[in-house]
């Protein structure tokens, strides 16, 4: 079976420049050793960029040993489902796709509470 979206669709693509995904696959795709939960499609802007580097995960820097591009405002990027929801309790949360959204993500944070933050609402959510 494919993977769902928390839209209950089948999961759409995040983002391929720059690759993310638990499994480098442009897909916010997770299974048991992803303990982080990269489930979340975010569009990451200065803020949530700023708060990770101050929680001391530095998504700005290029690590091209690790084909890592570094993170730019308007990236798209599976984040950890914990990790926005801590950014969304500070009020530095970044956009979500919820299109692109696993559907794993609900099990971290409530519908309602990502479609405060969706660029991509459809009209019958």
């Amino acid at each position: 079976m494919s993977a769902l979206n928390v839209l209950d669709q089948p999961l759409q693509l995040c983002s391929e420049s720059p690759l993310t995904g638990f499994f480098r696959n442009g897909y916010c795709q997770t299974e048991s050793e992803d303990r982080g939960q990269h489930t979340v499609c975010a569009v990451v802007d200065n803020a949530f960029l700023q708060y990770t580097l101050d929680q001391g995960n530095d998504l700005l820097t290029p690590r091209p040993a690790l084909g890592f591009p570094g993170l730019k405002p308007g990236d798209h990027w599976c984040l950890c489902a914990t990790r926005w929801k801590e950014a969304h309790q500070e009020g530095r949360a970044p956009k979500v796709v919820l299109a692109a959204t696993h559907k794993k993500a609900l099990d971290v944070i409530d519908l309602d509470t990502l479609l405060m933050y969706a660029v991509d609402i459809p009209k019958n959510a």
